[in-house]
């Protein structure tokens, strides 16, 4: 493990992004590459990460108790199954009680980098509170967004909301690309860059396995799906800085 982890802050204007599936995807693909990875859910009262994860039934502490001091994080984080190096921190049930400070939330970081070589935020839509605390204290932050008018006006107002990270430390990730449209892709990409004026950090297929897997709660790397499972590892690879190409989506 590094001295001094990444945590990743994954976000999107709107719902419906795939950001949960990419957090998951992401995440597993890391652990695969022989990582520590904490997957990080900041939807309070709409969590879903556990599901995405298999890890519903696991998780009885979120990350509100390790900020507020009430357990240790190494209480609250639960370990995946099947996947070695893979951990869960989950999301509190409700919004109810002493909301967790952006303070408290840096200070979790803190402690998470001292103890992952990665932390994948997953945000929830919009830009409220959960919003806030996961772009706080992460060191680099990516948008989702899909190719659809709507998605990309939303993604560039989210990039007006995240100035606090300088050139380099933002990214794009175009979701859901349908094959039909692969003629158009290039200039489907270019217009969802020009758009919300972010490096492209990958693109990801549209996979009819994806709700199959998150109703099973299995990671799509692990489900034998080559077309999202593939695109997930080359971010992977990305994020790591491997000097790798774009996916070419067939």
């Amino acid at each position: 493990m590094t001295s001094q982890g990444m945590c990743i802050a994954v976000v999107s204007g709107k719902g419906g992004t795939g950001k949960t599936s990419f957090v998951s995807g992401v995440g597993t693909a890391l652990a695969q590459s022989g990582r520590r990875v904490l997957c990080l859910d900041c939807d309070i009262g709409l969590r879903n990460l556990d599901l995405a994860l298999g890890l519903s039934d696991r998780a009885l502490m979120d990350f509100s108790d390790v900020a507020q001091g009430r357990c240790p994080l190494s209480a609250a984080v639960v370990e995946h199954p099947k996947v070695s190096g893979l951990y869960l921190l989950t999301a509190p049930v409700s919004n109810r009680g002493r909301p967790v400070t952006e303070t408290q939330m840096i200070s979790l970081l803190q402690e998470v980098r001292r103890r992952f070589d990665f932390c994948l935020l997953d945000a929830p839509a919009g830009l409220g509170t959960g919003f806030r605390l996961a772009t706080c204290g992460a060191d680099r932050c990516v948008v989702v967004t899909c190719t659809d008018a709507s998605s990309l006006r939303d993604a560039q107002h989210t990039v007006m909301e995240l100035n606090r990270f300088p050139a380099g430390r933002l990214h794009l990730v175009v979701n859901r690309v349908r094959k039909k449209l692969l003629r158009q892709l290039h200039a489907t990409i270019d217009a969802a860059i020009d758009k919300a004026g972010l490096p492209l950090l990958g693109v990801v297929p549209e996979d009819d396995a994806l709700p199959l897997c998150l109703n099973r709660g299995i990671p799509v790397p692990l489900a034998g799906s080559q077309l999202s499972a593939a695109a997930y590892r080359n971010i992977a690879k990305r994020i790591q800085g491997e000097r790798v190409p774009l996916l070419r989506i067939r």
